[in-house]
């Protein structure tokens, strides 16, 4: 089963609303035991790194997480707020320790230095090659966007790159676990694509 998380302050619906119309069965939850049930992990995002942190403690889902993710090889897909989470450390919101699945820190992101507008909204290009999750979409694609903050990579992984000011890491993997910074359950054909993809084993 597909288990979508939940940490009462993401865009859950979206994305729920964008697996039903592809046919994919799943499941929202925010407790251990349906993620210790899970088959492949969805976890979205919308927020506060710091909020979401304090909530993935108050629930008692990070060491399950790391269960089922690094020990049982969980498939995970991360989806903006999500794929931040990954990293080590995050500074918004006076800053967190992250699961540190991928080492790297979220920071804030560089496009400031350039005199463009935060958060970086609306759709743009992501140049993604080698990483199966993208499949049948064509290279530099445009998806959604919406954020203030960036994935700064710490160890050699795969990743994409989207260009906002400077290129950042729009898309990030290691082994079965992957992130996207960009929002697929609001890019239209192209994210429903990126969703069912994923939920074959296409990662």
């Amino acid at each position: 089963m597909i288990t979508v998380i939940d940490l009462g302050i993401s865009n859950i619906g979206s994305v729920s609303k964008a697996l039903r119309y592809i046919g994919i069965e799943h499941v929202v939850s925010d407790t251990p035991a349906k993620i210790r049930k899970a088959d492949k992990i969805i976890f979205p995002g919308v927020g506060n790194f710091s909020e979401a942190v304090k909530r993935m403690e108050s629930l008692r889902i990070r060491d399950i997480l790391k269960e089922r993710v690094l020990a049982n090889k969980v498939p995970l897909l991360g989806i903006c707020l999500g794929m931040q989470l990954l990293a080590t450390y995050g500074e918004e919101g006076g800053g967190a320790k992250g699961l540190n699945f991928i080492k790297g820190r979220v920071m804030f992101h560089r496009a400031s230095q350039h005199g463009l507008r935060l958060p970086h909204i609306g759709w743009n290009e992501v140049d993604c090659r080698d990483i199966r999750l993208f499949d049948d979409i064509n290279n530099k694609s445009c998806f959604y966007f919406v954020h203030s903050y960036e994935f700064i990579t710490d160890e050699p992984v795969k990743v994409g790159y989207t260009n906002y000011g400077c290129d950042f890491v729009s898309v990030i993997q290691k082994d079965n676990i992957i992130g996207i910074q960009f929002h697929p359950e609001k890019s239209q054909k192209v994210g429903l694509k990126i969703f069912a993809n994923f939920c074959k084993g296409k990662i």
